[in-house]
């Protein structure tokens, strides 16, 4: 933390709690508490700082703590920090849990999809199969479905890995899925039978702004996927 407060870098760690740490937050953990058994609610959260200065340390440092009171008792984490701006809430889940979710993803990408052993030689390939693939289905399934959180292993199982009947054509192919697909509740025509409004489509990333070479059309059972000058053979 010095070395990066010398060279004018900012810095948000976790930090191991301690008696100290817990008698600076006492006071609002204790406000927490009452309030959530007066309201009886089951969990209630809350957020506290201070100036706080170990004993390896030359300064004090500021010190966010993420207070949650539950039926079991208190839960308190904490972070350090040389953000000024910004408060304690904004820094702890906004900042800090936003690094954890990062870290999250890449260790599923590491032990579900075996993304650090890749096949193809072009990175971008790679990151269309890893990266537009998996995310972009994730971020198709609505928020009320029970896969909406779905880690990559479920999602490749439950939706990539059916079995369909391919029809090609001239100008199309078609996937026909089994009636009786026991995902179907996903596809948005499901969705609009039960009046419930589908999710907005997510936008593509600015690392990737190429034209999509395919149009998807979507019927109860079937899949259709329209040709495009971009799927046919160069030079025939």
């Amino acid at each position: 933390m010095a070395w990066r407060e010398n060279n004018a870098l900012d810095y948000l760690f976790g930090l191991p709690g301690n008696k100290v740490l817990q008698r600076l937050v006492d006071e609002a953990a204790d406000d927490i508490r009452t309030r959530r058994a007066l309201e009886q609610k089951p969990v209630l959260r809350g957020y506290a700082e201070s100036r706080y200065k170990a004993k390896s340390w030359k300064t004090q440092r500021r010190v966010c703590a993420r207070i949650e009171a539950t039926t079991r008792g208190l839960d308190i984490r904490f972070v350090v920090t040389n953000f000024d701006k910004g408060s304690a809430a904004h820094v702890y889940d906004v900042i800090y849990c936003a690094r954890g979710q990062a870290e999250n993803l890449i260790k599923m990408h590491k032990s579900q999809l075996a993304s650090d052993r890749t096949s193809c030689r072009s990175p971008i390939a790679n990151q269309v199969r890893l990266v537009l693939l998996m995310l972009t289905l994730r971020e198709a399934v609505p928020k009320t479905d029970h896969l909406s959180n779905a880690e990559f292993a479920t999602l490749r199982l439950r939706l990539l890995k059916l079995g369909a009947r391919v029809i090609e054509t001239v100008s199309r192919i078609r996937l026909a899925f089994a009636a009786a697909c026991p995902e179907a509740s996903c596809s948005p025509q499901h969705h609009e039978r039960r009046g419930i409004k589908a999710p907005p489509k997510p936008r593509p990333s600015s690392a990737f702004q190429s034209p999509v070479p395919a149009a998807v059309k979507k019927t109860p059972h079937t899949c259709m996927i329209e040709r495009s000058a971009a799927l046919e053979p160069q030079g025939s």
